[in-house]
């Protein structure tokens, strides 16, 4: 069997395997995370020099999904049938989870906070949460549609000690008046004005489908025309789950022809082999510096990122600032004469080789960083991949693997949740909000709403046929 990033597949889970599938287990202490990482991707044979999970970091991101609801109605939706009927998570129980991470996995985890969209959430209640993740030293980040992420919202997450925003726009939203992927950089540029100037690190993440394959060298165009504001651009190859009703993705779409796209939108060859995020059929991370708009690979030269890997201490970077972590990385590399030589050497072989650019930009350079995210068809999980997961979502037991959390979502999202009172404990029921005595197990899920879902089909498809006549 092959992959659809080119790689060998690993064995498929079995239905019984996946229904039997549970959270993590919480460890002794967090300081066991980044040994038990380590084991993992060894075991799935992803262990390399420059293999940053579990040796940089025990985890590449946790999801806390704060809200089930959402106000798009995506054709690439990993949400639930059930989603939508599910109410807001007490905060109390949100708390409880953020602990949770953090007995997992300590400090400096990156918390995704999502949903659904998690601007759905009460304003004060978003902050709190934010609020808490960074009173545990972990680093939040939001991730939204960004209809309701306002400047002053954003003000005030920062504040609160927010470090990312993504703002997650595309094709597949349906977004009115907008009938292609280019034309969504309008948004894009409304979205990168409203956080221009916060200390917050800008992200956008784009589904690449085949209705907008063919655009994203010119969205990467964009990103590296708007990279003073914009830090990381997400594209995630469509993945078969939850309520999509797109199937599975063309044969076309393939973890090295959307990296191909990016390079040829960025002008330039970029080295996604270099370091390695997690599982290789999973992510790919690339990385470009610019200067007078032209862009240089960053990770090009793999020996002295090995040789920097090996030996650089851990370092906390604050990514708010790009001040910030130039001076933490100099500081990093100047702990060792041998580190400083290579650092030396990489840096005058860059400057001279941008050197034209470097002139005409007066010294200004920029970075901007690439991801790919492969996720996977609810039916087809490979083992492996599972086992070597970067990226999980938070449940009421624990952390899971996020594609293994996306095929049996309804589990985790209609199970009753224990809540402490002065009264004794009782049980919060999703689907209803109100609390019960004594627990009755997992709620069972209510029919699908098959016109909801069947009117969305329509919508859709009535949206592709008018974008082919126009």
């Amino acid at each position: 069997m092959v992959s659809s990033g080119g790689l060998s597949c690993g064995a498929h889970m079995a239905p019984h395997e996946v229904h039997l599938a549970q959270p993590t287990a919480r460890p002794p202490d967090y300081h066991h995370a980044l040994s038990a990482a380590r084991h993992r991707v060894t075991s799935a044979n992803q262990w390399t020099e420059s293999q940053l999970m579990g040796r940089r970091w025990p985890i590449g991101c946790v999801a806390l999904e704060i809200t089930q609801r959402c106000n798009l109605d995506c054709t690439a939706c990993y949400l639930s049938e059930h989603s939508e009927a599910v109410k807001d998570i007490p905060l109390e129980e949100l708390f409880r989870r953020i602990d949770l991470i953090f007995d997992h996995y300590g400090p400096n985890t990156n918390v995704q906070v999502t949903g659904g969209d998690p601007t759905l959430r009460k304003r004060d209640e978003l902050v709190a949460i934010v609020r808490r993740l960074s009173q545990k030293s972990m680093r939040p980040a939001l991730l939204t549609n960004g209809i309701r992420a306002k400047r002053e919202l954003l003000v005030e997450l920062a504040k609160a000690g927010l470090v990312d925003v993504a703002f997650h726009v595309d094709i597949t939203q349906g977004r009115k008046g907008y009938g292609s992927e280019v034309a969504l950089n309008e948004v894009r540029k409304e979205y990168i004005e409203r956080a221009r100037g916060l200390p917050l690190s800008v992200m956008f993440n784009t589904t690449v489908v085949d209705r907008n394959f063919e655009e994203i060298s010119e969205i990467v165009e964009f990103f590296v025309r708007n990279c003073d504001v914009v830090r990381l651009a997400s594209f995630q190859l469509q993945a078969d789950t939850g309520r999509t009703v797109l199937g599975r993705r063309s044969d076309a779409i393939t973890i090295q022809s959307v990296q191909e796209q990016i390079e040829k939108g960025a002008r330039s060859p970029i080295s996604f082999d270099t370091l390695r995020v997690g599982h290789a059929r999973c992510n790919r991370y690339g990385m470009i510096f610019v200067a007078n708009n032209r862009a240089y690979d960053a990770l090009d030269d793999r020996r002295s990122l090995e040789a920097l890997l090996k030996r650089m201490p851990l370092l906390s970077f604050d990514r708010r600032s790009r001040s910030k972590v130039i001076a933490t990385f100099v500081k990093g590399i100047l702990t060792s004469p041998y580190l400083s030589f290579k650092a030396a050497g990489w840096l005058l072989r860059k400057a001279w080789q941008a050197k034209s650019d470097l002139w005409a930009a007066r010294g200004r350079v920029n970075k901007l960083s690439f991801v790919i995210h492969n996720f996977m068809d609810a039916c087809r999980l490979e083992r492996d991949r599972v086992d070597a997961c970067a990226f999980m979502a938070m449940t009421g037991r624990g952390p899971i693997s996020m594609c293994l959390h996306n095929a049996k979502r309804d589990a985790f999202i209609l199970a009753l949740v224990r809540l402490s009172g002065p009264e004794g404990d009782c049980f919060w029921t999703p689907l209803s909000g109100e609390p019960m005595e004594k627990s009755a197990g997992t709620h069972r899920p209510p029919n699908p709403n098959r016109r909801a879902a069947k009117a969305r089909l329509k919508r859709a498809l009535a949206a592709a046929g008018a974008a082919v006549a126009g």
